[in-house]
């Protein structure tokens, strides 16, 4: 193997912030709603507890890939969560790599399908 080839599966690109089932799932729910969703939708969407998306929406924010309002609506507290511009650039950066990962995935699967389809089955 050379040096041009020996790291070509490392895919660097999937994010770590991202690349956590939640956060993925979160930021998928964010992408699809570009006016916000409510903290309580984007529970309900994600199926997670306050606290666990409390968690990620920290986490998130910290990374400035999105942000969060709040305020109120009719005297009771609301909270709204909005995709950044910055994080959406940086969430389509990151599924570019994850449709390579599929791409690369799937071609070599074809490519040992196509090689055991070359081979003769043993007998019994």
């Amino acid at each position: 193997m050379n040096e041009t080839t020996e790291a070509i599966f490392a895919y660097d690109g999937l994010d770590r912030v991202m690349h956590e089932k939640a956060r993925l799932g979160m930021l998928t729910s964010l992408a699809a709603h570009p006016k916000g969703l409510t903290f309580g939708d984007l529970k309900q969407l994600c199926g997670l507890t306050d606290g666990n998306l409390s968690r990620h929406l920290k986490v998130l924010e910290e990374a400035k890939l999105i942000k969060i309002e709040k305020g109120y609506l009719a005297n009771r507290p609301h909270t709204t969560v909005f995709l950044t511009k910055h994080g959406r650039q940086r969430f389509l950066d990151y599924l570019s790599v994850l449709e390579k990962v599929l791409h690369d995935a799937a071609q070599e699967t074809d490519e040992e399908n196509s090689s055991n389809k070359n081979l003769k089955p043993r007998p019994a």
